[in-house]
């Protein structure tokens, strides 16, 4: 019988690995965590009795989908919302990423839309992904509403990200999320686009959300219920000497500010068939997207999530805490897109996952206030047992997709 290990974070105590990708069951299903803890409860990708995982089933459907059917549903519905007035009749969140510059360059240019653009700045931009960015709304073509946080605040709750949730990227999701609902009701436009749907990542379906008021994320009945880099607002407030001022831009809309409203938040990739390398050729049509000019560190792709240097910073927190690296993430979203077959996915994982983001690291840790030293030891401190075994003083893991982790043998 196998040893036993503790787990962290709600994972299964099995390792297992899909018979599709390269996914394994210790993928957490929501990318932001308001009050994640070691021993907090966490929802899994789930695998059928087959042993294929949730996203792989998912890209499976989308080959039996009347995708004609699907765009009548999109006309129909940007019919409901268009205006002849002048007005913004939609909003696209986004950073002029190859999959936000898709979505606003085909419901302006394809549809006739009438899009405002909305973005929550990066916590540090790359040149070539503030360059991506520019041309998106210059040679795009979009009005661009960009909020700019407060530089002292975003550093604070993205060390405390890491040091409570080794999670860099809690805060800036939560704001970025939130960052189009309050702008959506702020200029009264009744319809949000997302790109792809969080499905294709393994994620809950969300096909077709019919009310912003129905989803708990965006909507909040108090202060006590969120938290920020795992501390709540009071903590925030009283200890960290931040004003309630410089924290709103994070929280989400409250309540009663919806109840008037009808917005509705819709993903595109659920009217449209979506690739993402189809979306980076696109953008690289008709904006001069540029992709990275080197390999990014930890997978095998250029053109992906490249605008922050705390990116790849994140991917290797999330291999940390799951065992699932940023390899892992690309190669099966390539295996279910058919650009890849499992075996030369495995063998990429094999090769770069779990490689440490060096590129940025110093930069960014200077930036928020943290060393290199603190950094490796919350890396320890984040580690799941049942997922790594030191040897010889070396961290390895347990169990890998290639059958060679230290338990594997």
């Amino acid at each position: 019988m196998p040893q036993q290990h503790e787990t962290y974070y709600g994972l299964p105590e099995q390792v297992a690995f899909c018979s599709k990708c390269v996914y394994s069951n210790q993928r957490p299903t929501s990318a932001v965590e308001f009050k994640h803890r070691p021993d907090s409860k966490k929802t899994t990708l789930h695998f059928d009795e087959e042993g294929v995982c949730d996203a792989c089933r998912t890209a499976e459907l989308k080959d039996e989908i009347d995708w004609g059917g699907r765009e009548k549903e999109l006309l129909k519905l940007l019919d409901r919302h268009r205006r002849d007035d002048g007005q913004y009749d939609c909003i696209v969140p986004g950073s002029g990423g190859k999959d936000s510059f898709y979505a606003a360059h085909v419901l302006k240019y394809k549809y006739g839309m009438h899009p405002l653009t909305v973005t929550w700045p990066p916590i540090m931009y790359t040149e070539y992904g503030h360059s991506n960015f520019r041309n998106w709304v210059e040679k795009g073509g979009f009005d661009n509403i960009s909020f700019n946080q407060n530089g002292r605040v975003m550093k604070l709750l993205t060390r405390l990200s890491i040091e409570n949730l080794f999670h860099p990227f809690q805060t800036f999701i939560i704001g970025q999320k939130n960052i189009a609902p309050k702008v959506a009701v702020k200029y009264g436009i009744p319809l949000i686009f997302y790109g792809e749907n969080e499905a294709e990542w393994g994620n809950p379906i969300a096909d077709n959300i019919s009310s912003l008021r129905d989803q708990a994320f965006y909507t909040m009945k108090s202060l006590d219920e969120i938290y920020l880099g795992g501390v709540s607002i009071k903590e925030l407030v009283e200890r960290y000497d931040i004003p309630l001022a410089d924290l709103m831009a994070y929280l989400p809309v409250h309540r009663e500010e919806l109840e008037k409203s009808r917005i509705e938040v819709h993903y595109l990739g659920y009217y449209l068939k979506w690739t993402p390398q189809e979306s980076y050729y696109y953008a690289v049509e008709h904006s001069n997207f540029k992709a990275r000019p080197f390999r990014t560190e930890g997978t095998f792709n250029k053109y992906a999530s490249i605008d922050d240097k705390a990116d790849d910073l994140n991917y290797y927190t999330y291999f940390i805490k799951f065992g699932i690296g940023r390899t892992t993430e690309d190669a099966s979203q390539e295996i279910r897109n058919k650009h890849l077959t499992r075996e030369e996915g495995c063998a990429l994982v094999k090769r770069f996952d779990g490689e440490f983001p060096e590129r940025y690291f110093n930069e960014l840790m200077d930036h928020i206030g943290m060393t290199r030293e603190r950094f490796m030891e919350l890396c320890d401190q984040f580690r799941s047992p049942h997922l790594w075994a030191k040897m010889d003083g070396e961290w390895k893991l347990r169990h890998t997709v290639n059958n060679d982790g230290v338990d594997d043998r």
